[in-house]
């Protein structure tokens, strides 16, 4: 039977993956991946041999048909993603949206995800909140920042190391300096840490130590 199966992968540890995503990478037809050069030191690690093809934003309107086909003629296909789970701020969602619009069953496994554990380990509210994932780099971005100047839910951001400090910065600007936030970085990783004080604070510290990583930015909603 065809089936399309999203499966998560480490945000970092290896040993983070499950014993179900470890079967079902071996059982099914054809694995789609982010970045094969990095899925294949994961896959080789758990002595995975399932043909392995790219499957990323450059290319999954082209090839969207393609894998469409395959899971039509009865073939089962699972998707992962660089790390974390697909679709989230990762391919996956045109793939998901046509094999429902499709009628081809869909099934995702529960598992890494990197806003989960940073905002557990925040200290902030964790009752209600919103993901934003990365904010637009340029059209819109003040607009957005506008609004969520006024969200009262704790807010969750994913940002990159060459935008961290720029980031943070606007976020004291829109947000004001005491605004309380919690920054992680490399989560899971070796070099691991987690910066919580008031937004000007982190800010400083990230000015003065070279930004490394990817980061979660977990914000205090507006009081």
């Amino acid at each position: 039977m065809s089936k399309l199966v999203i499966i998560p992968t480490p945000i970092g540890n290896l040993e983070d993956i499950t014993l179900r995503a470890i079967l079902l990478l071996k059982e099914v037809d054809l694995i789609l991946a982010e970045d094969t050069r990095t899925s294949k030191k994961l896959l080789n690690h758990f002595k995975v041999q399932t043909p392995i093809f790219s499957f990323h934003q450059h290319n999954e309107h082209q090839t969207l048909n393609k894998w469409i086909a395959k899971l039509k003629n009865g073939e089962t296909i699972a998707l992962i993603s660089d790390a974390g789970t697909p679709g989230i701020s990762d391919p996956g969602f045109l793939l998901v949206r046509e094999c429902i619009k499709q009628e081809i069953e869909v099934e995702c496994l529960p598992g890494a995800t990197a806003f989960v554990p940073a905002l557990v380990i925040s200290g902030l509210p964790l009752e209600k909140f919103i993901f934003e994932g990365f904010l637009p780099v340029k059209k819109g971005r003040q607009t957005r920042l506008k609004l969520l100047a006024f969200e009262e839910r704790t807010m969750i951001f994913y940002e990159s190391p060459h935008r961290i400090v720029k980031t943070l910065t606007q976020f004291c600007e829109y947000f004001g300096e005491e605004r309380l936030v919690s920054v992680s970085r490399e989560l899971t990783k070796m070099y691991e840490e987690t910066k919580r004080e008031t937004l000007i604070r982190v800010l400083q510290h990230f000015e003065k130590n070279k930004p490394k990583g990817e980061f979660v930015i977990v914000v205090e909603g507006k009081k």
